[in-house]
């Protein structure tokens, strides 16, 4: 097969990301090489993405790069990767999952002042950051990782709240002051999994991704985004799910809180892994039917 070109966002933690997927296929005896391509989300810089709206921020011109034959293969976080992919897409594999927690940089949740000023650009991060210390103060912060911690060190915030992997992938573990279990602070769909996109027709490449994919970490993912999906997939009202293997089941549980850290409707499932997307939708009409759909349409005006 020729060299595989593969589409990546330019960011530190991106090209990780893709150097990682870039090596991988070369110990399964593929040559690759990154390209590049600026994003939407990568282009706003001021203003928060919930306030912009719209599905696909970190990977439409990707995606358009994809089926205009110009890249092989993307690589994603797979909590930037939207429910409903584009026509000719899908996902060739889902990577083993990093630690999928939110992590706190500054000092611990418990110890931080009343008033503390903690960042996050995450609006399912800041409802349950307020659920959990409606005393602090959340205000948004944009900027790779690099960009929010030197904002911390620099004073502008107290405490930020960023994804665990993300660090850990970039050797900054150490800026952890505390992980966030699950079952305080629900992550994001995908939260610490790569998905690698491909054309759903391209065989060969399809067969050279097939050994990067996670089967344990691809059922939790695939839960997930089916729970996701059965809401909506809108990416303005606070939603985190998380699923994983528990004796011989596929656990899953989830959450959706209005913005303002208030109603939060939680929710938990198990059952076989064979009926892992079943098992997502069917936790998110039972969510639906418990108040959810009240928070989602407060916050989409309907």
């Amino acid at each position: 097969m020729p060299m595989l070109t593969i589409g990546s966002r330019g960011s530190k933690l991106a090209l990780w990301q893709a150097r990682w997927v870039a090596r991988r296929l070369e110990q399964f005896g593929h040559t690759a090489r990154i390209q590049i391509i600026k994003t939407t989300g990568d282009k706003i810089t001021g203003v928060a993405l919930s306030r912009v709206g719209g599905k696909g921020l970190f990977t439409k011109e990707i995606e358009e790069a994809l089926l205009a034959r110009s890249i092989d293969l993307a690589v994603h976080s797979m909590k930037d990767v939207p429910t409903e992919l584009p026509a000719g897409l899908t996902l060739g594999a889902v990577s083993e999952r990093e630690d999928p927690r939110d992590g706190v940089a500054g000092g611990r949740l418990a110890e931080l002042a009343p008033g503390a000023k903690v960042g996050t650009s995450s609006l399912r991060r800041a409802a349950q950051l307020r659920l959990l210390r409606p005393d602090l103060t959340i205000e948004n912060i944009r900027g790779n990782v690099d960009t929010r911690l030197r904002k911390l060190d620099e004073g502008r915030y107290d405490a930020v709240v960023l994804a665990c992997a993300g660090l850990r992938r970039l050797g900054l573990e150490d800026r952890i002051a505390e992980p966030l279990p699950v079952d305080v602070m629900i992550p994001a769909v995908g939260q610490g999994a790569l998905g690698i996109e491909i054309r759903d027709e391209d065989g060969p490449v399809a067969e050279a991704c097939r050994r990067l994919n996670h089967p344990p970490t691809r059922v939790a993912v695939d839960a997930e985004r089916a729970f996701l999906a059965a809401l909506g997939g809108g990416c303005q009202v606070p939603v985190g799910a998380h699923a994983r293997m528990s004796g011989g089941e596929l656990l899953l549980e989830a959450i959706v809180i209005s913005p303002s850290g208030g109603r939060p409707v939680r929710g938990r499932v198990s059952g076989p892994a064979d009926d892992a997307e079943a098992l997502g939708r069917g936790l998110g009409e039972e969510l639906l039917e418990r108040g959810a759909r009240e928070i989602m349409e407060e916050v989409y005006g309907s």
